[in-house]
């Protein structure tokens, strides 16, 4: 096992925001993200290049209630804020571990973050940084999900990494029916056809037609990033 080797070279990691609310009921919960980024250290070790998308909801939803009735695209902006904040406290938790963090936004806060620049981030992932991308795509009415889907097809990702509560794709609610299995695999199309609801709509289809792959798993099953990595049946890939 000691000479296996990863399956990738370059993954993107789409975090969701609620992740590193751990219990809480918002905000950032210090030993979650602290557990996360020593899981992404165990994998940069392996020689894997990491970029990350983080999502806002942990922080938004402390403010969603006062977003109601909000226009949609100022609602938007205020995510993408709050993604820059979790980008920022991955990024100082991810240098406090020993490894070499950038933040990239896609909207321009340069006193705080550098813009987003394709081919900085790339040599930043050559040299292996990890590289996060702040923001979401700049854009209102777009999810943290299609960032993800974006940034991986422009870096060139061999894989997209949606990292869930769950430890993969269900035929049904595991929660609801203790008949649901998991699908070690599924292709985008049967996803699409059951509705299984991995990706918003737009995310999913830019993976599927740049022929990304997507592999869901749980971030808090311990290790289970590294056995995704290595190409061990971990979560659900879903292909092309």
């Amino acid at each position: 096992m000691s000479d296996a080797k990863p399956a990738y070279k370059r993954i993107l990691l789409k975090l969701s925001g609620e992740a590193l609310m751990g219990d809480d009921l918002f905000g950032i919960n210090r030993d979650t993200i602290v557990r996360m980024v020593d899981e992404i250290v165990g994998v940069t070790e392996l020689g894997v290049q990491v970029a990350v998308v983080i999502g806002g909801g942990n922080i938004f939803r402390g403010v969603a209630g006062g977003s109601v009735g909000m226009d949609r695209a100022t609602a938007d902006y205020m995510g993408m804020l709050a993604t820059v904040m979790n980008s920022l406290a991955l990024g100082d938790t991810m240098n406090k571990a020993g490894l070499t963090a950038r933040v990239m936004s896609a909207i321009a806060i340069e006193q705080v973050v550098e813009p987003y620049v394709r081919p900085k981030a790339l040599q930043y992932l050559e040299e292996g940084k990890v590289v996060i991308f702040a923001a979401g795509t700049g854009n209102p009415f777009f999810t943290t999900d299609t960032a993800a889907a974006l940034r991986g097809a422009e870096i060139g990702a061999e894989i997209v990494l949606k990292a869930t509560k769950v430890d993969g794709v269900y035929s049904a609610d595991p929660k609801k029916d203790p008949t649901a299995t998991r699908y070690s695999k599924i292709s985008f199309d049967d996803a699409m056809s059951q509705n299984l609801g991995i990706m918003d709509a737009t995310a999913f289809a830019l993976c599927r037609d740049q022929k990304l792959p997507v592999k869901v798993f749980s971030i808090f099953k311990h290790g289970a990033l590294e056995r995704v990595v290595m190409g061990e049946d971990e979560g659900t890939l879903v292909y092309a």
